[in-house]
């Protein structure tokens, strides 16, 4: 894998996000989690390039990410979509994702990705916020959480971003 610069990326990543969907991993090489996630946004903010993510509570890589200053965020594109969505449907806590959908695990500095993988983003958690329906303004928002399990939105830093040539 090469690393560039997050500016250097040409791919749109609204629809690498939402219709690719991504990995979001956190843990070490030894004790890790990846979910899928396709929520998610990236850009400027306290003057550093950053990422955001959406974690409900009861998910396995929840965890993860409360235990971990880094996590990576992985792109693959549409020929990977049926693992991804086992990495969606299935808990880590029960069941060995990794060997599920033949990944190869890396470890990328402080966190883990996929060789699989055609663009890697290695963040350190700067922040997190935990989603109030308080200030939803838009009523059909409520859908989303008729259980009232709340997103923790988490914001990462971006400390690298690697690409598979």
């Amino acid at each position: 894998m090469k690393e560039i610069g997050i500016r250097e990326l040409k791919e749109n990543f609204v629809s690498m996000i939402s219709d690719q969907w991504a990995l979001l991993t956190a843990g070490k090489p030894d004790n890790y989690n990846m979910m899928t996630v396709s929520w998610g946004g990236i850009g400027e903010l306290w003057s550093k390039d950053v990422c955001f993510v959406f974690v409900r509570p009861q998910r396995y890589t929840y965890k993860y990410m409360e235990q971990n200053e880094y996590f990576t965020l992985s792109f693959y594109g549409g020929e990977y979509k049926k693992e991804l969505g086992i990495c969606g449907s299935k808990s880590g806590k029960d069941t060995d994702k990794t060997a599920l959908i033949g990944f190869e695990p890396m470890e990328v500095d402080k966190s883990v990705s996929f060789k699989e993988a055609k663009i890697t983003i290695l963040l350190r958690k700067i922040a997190y916020q935990d989603m109030d329906p308080k200030g939803f303004i838009a009523p059909e928002i409520m859908e989303t959480y008729k259980a009232a399990d709340f997103h923790r939105t988490y914001v990462g830093e971006i400390v690298k971003v690697l690409v598979n040539d």
